[in-house]
């Protein structure tokens, strides 16, 4: 028995340096993982950039994750997840790469959550960037909630997923427009 646990011991030990040597996954490799469970199930992919501290970040997982609104989301897109702007004794949470991949997709950083759809292939179909005049590069709807941010959503949407339902779209359109703040 003893010679069992110290075996255990020993593998733990030995493994922790490995893990650590390793350290996160990068954005390229989150996309990559991505691009490629996209392509095998011929889904699109949601890329959320966010942090552990952004409450609009927590208030868009939640509604990816409600009950009417996540069947749709699981049919049609593989979501992917990146950490950014996380700062102090969080920054470790970043993922490397994160903010030059955010950038990459149209992010000024303008705030989180910022989203884009993507091909299966990693190209973009839309971002979540709202034009506004006087703005070339427009502006982050964030999590939607204002009816012009519930509208790009909606438009977004549409894009990326042009085969869209009637009944898909009133069921999300409903859920966002009647959100309480």
């Amino acid at each position: 028995m003893k010679t069992i646990l110290r075996t255990a011991v020993l593998a733990l030990l030995v493994g922790i340096p490995a893990l650590t040597a390793a350290g996160p996954p990068t954005a390229q490799q989150v996309l990559d993982s991505a691009k490629a469970q996209a392509a095998a199930q011929h889904q699109d992919i949601f890329l959320i950039f966010g942090a552990s501290w952004c409450g609009w970040c927590k208030r868009l997982d939640r509604f990816i994750e409600a009950p009417t609104i996540q069947p749709f989301f699981a049919r049609n897109f593989v979501i992917a997840r990146i950490d950014v702007q996380e700062r102090g004794d969080k920054a470790n949470l970043n993922t490397p790469g994160g903010e030059g991949l955010e950038a990459q997709f149209g992010s000024t950083g303008t705030g989180l959550p910022f989203f884009a759809f993507l091909s299966e292939h990693g190209e973009l179909i839309a971002n979540s960037n709202r034009p506004v005049p006087g703005k070339p590069d427009g502006e982050n709807i964030g999590h939607p909630m204002a009816p012009e941010e519930v509208d790009h959503f909606m438009w977004m949407l549409r894009k990326a997923v042009p085969a869209l339902s009637p009944a898909d779209a009133q069921v999300i359109e409903t859920y966002l427009r009647n959100q309480k703040k």
